[in-house]
Formats: C-alpha cells, sequence, structure tokens
C-alpha cells in the first residue's frame, strides 16, 4: 500500500492520518500471540515498574529509563492491592511492552520491517529512516489506564522535529474501550514541552504553559488491522479502559539519520545496539 498525494496532503493538514485494513488478522494474531508468550515468561518478582502519564513516575526509575535497547514490562497503575499485591493475573495487569521489540524479538522485528512500512515511511519524507522505540499496549479491560494528552516530540524529541508514530490497532479500537483522540491541526501549535535528562533525573523543559485545547479533540475510532500515523507533534490522548474487552496496539517511531537526537533525550541506546532502519 502507497499513500496518495491526497492522504499525504490531509497528514500534513491535520496531524495524523488513518489506513483502514494496513494489516491483515493473521499478522495482528501473531503479534498477539508473540505478546502473550512474552509476558508468559516474565518473572515480574522484584521488577515492578508502573506506568502512568498522570503520576510521571518514571522520573528516577531506571527500569523504564534504560529500557531504550532492551524489552521489558511495565504494570497499569491500577493493578495493585494496597499491600502491594496483583489484583488479577499479570497477564491482565501489564500496561505495555517496550522499548526495543523491534530489534530484540523476531516476530516483532519481522513485523516492523516490512516493505509496506518502508515504502510508507519513505512516502511521508522521512529520508534514511531509523526505527527508534517500539511498544506493545494492551489497554486492559476494567483496569486500562488513561493517557493524558501529550506531543510524542515532547519525550522523543528531534532536531528538527522529524518523527512519526505508527500505530498499529491489532483490536478494534472504540470509545468504549480507550481508543486514540487527537486535536485535528494540533501539530501547528508548537512544542509544549521536553522531557530532558539531567543531574537529578528527568525534569520539564516547559516551552508553553498553556493548556491544550482539548474541546477540540476528535475520536480516532478504527477497526482491527488499521494504522494511524501520527505527527510527532501532534497532541493525542486515549481515556482509561473501563470495558470489558482490552484494546491491544503496536506502536512503532521513525525517526530520520539527518535529524540531531540529542543525549538528553530518556531513551538511549548502547553502542552494542545502534539505531538501524529497515535492513
Amino acid at each position: 500500500m502507497r499513500i496518495t498525494s491526497t492522504q499525504l496532503e490531509r497528514y500534513q493538514r491535520e496531524g495524523f492520518l488513518i489506513l483502514e485494513d494496513f494489516v491483515d488478522s493473521d499478522a495482528c494474531e501473531s503479534l498477539r500471540s508473540r505478546a502473550a508468550e512474552l509476558v508468559s515468561e516474565f518473572d515480574p518478582d522484584g521488577t515492578i515498574s508502573i506506568f502512568s502519564t498522570a503520576a510521571q513516575n518514571h522520573l528516577r526509575d531506571d527500569y523504564f529509563l534504560e529500557s531504550g535497547d532492551k524489552i521489558r514490562f511495565f504494570f497499569e497503575e491500577d493493578a495493585f492491592l494496597p499491600d502491594g499485591s496483583l489484583k488479577q493475573s499479570k497477564e491482565r495487569s501489564i500496561n505495555k511492552i517496550g522499548h526495543a521489540l523491534h530489534e530484540l524479538d523476531p516476530v516483532f522485528a519481522k513485523f516492523s520491517k516490512t516493505p509496506a512500512i518502508k515504502e510508507l515511511v519513505a512516502d511521508l519524507g522521512i529520508e534514511e529512516p531509523l526505527l527508534l522505540q517500539s511498544m506493545y499496549i494492551f489497554k486492559q479491560p476494567r483496569i486500562g489506564g488513561e493517557v493524558t494528552c501529550h506531543q510524542d516530540s515532547t519525550f522523543l524529541y528531534t532536531e528538527p522535529q522529524d518523527i512519526a508514530g505508527l500505530w498499529f490497532a491489532l483490536e478494534d479500537a472504540t470509545i468504549e474501550n480507550g481508543c486514540l483522540w487527537a486535536i485535528p491541526g494540533g501539530h501547528k501549535l508548537g512544542l509544549k514541552s521536553r522531557w530532558v535528562r539531567s543531574a537529578t533525573g528527568m525534569n520539564f523543559e516547559v516551552f508553553d504553559s498553556s493548556p491544550w485545547p482539548e474541546d477540540r479533540l476528535v475520536p480516532l475510532e478504527v477497526p482491527k488491522g488499521s494504522l494511524i500515523i501520527l505527527n510527532g507533534l501532534l497532541p493525542h490522548k486515549s481515556l482509561a479502559n473501563r470495558s470489558s474487552k482490552s484494546r491491544h496496539a503496536y506502536t512503532l517511531h521513525v525517526i530520520s539519520a539527518d535529524c540531531r537526537y540529542p543525549e538528553t533525550n530518556w531513551l538511549q541506546r548502547s553502542p552494542e545496539l545502534p539505531l538501524r532502519g529497515f535492513e
């Protein structure tokens, strides 16, 4: 599948583009099956890292901050009882797996480097693309946490700001189970903040403290197999999932090798696993 000039114009105008039927059902199920295997093999004893955009609990969480070149597991904020034990099985408690699935796992690597994705990235105008990070997101039934309104470039900053997020729906994503919401054209508002490494840990460098115009948010409901392309500056969020249905998705972020990727970004790779493209 190649995107048309009309679709590219829409992406440039609105900051996102929805491509239905980009991934066939078998490929979706292959990723879901592999994610289930990884979770089954994961031993959480002594390794409790909770993913939350609201609490910013990763400011000094080395397990999270050193995951740029690893496969690591992060729990839902509402997965635990007051005594610290899980309310339910670990399979129903994991928020996401990140952040180098596309490099270290053969199933996710094969999916992430298909000719269709490579051609799509070229159509977006990203020259000499590098695959920066990947995440498998579960959005668990009833406890799937809210992701507050944000820009990906806040956390994955480049100079110039040129990053695309590829969000693959592995199940139907609806308002009921916590689909994405976005502000059309919001990528033209500029970067509001940047998450920066410092001697004291992670801190936000704020450029614009005005609130997001969240009254302009629109739901991006998509069927299984869809791809949502997100400009790095696009404000987007997802609400909590209080339904009985999960909302599995796989995300991949791509930058250009021509961009500068600062050492003060949270996500870093070791020299043994440098950033690579689709080879």
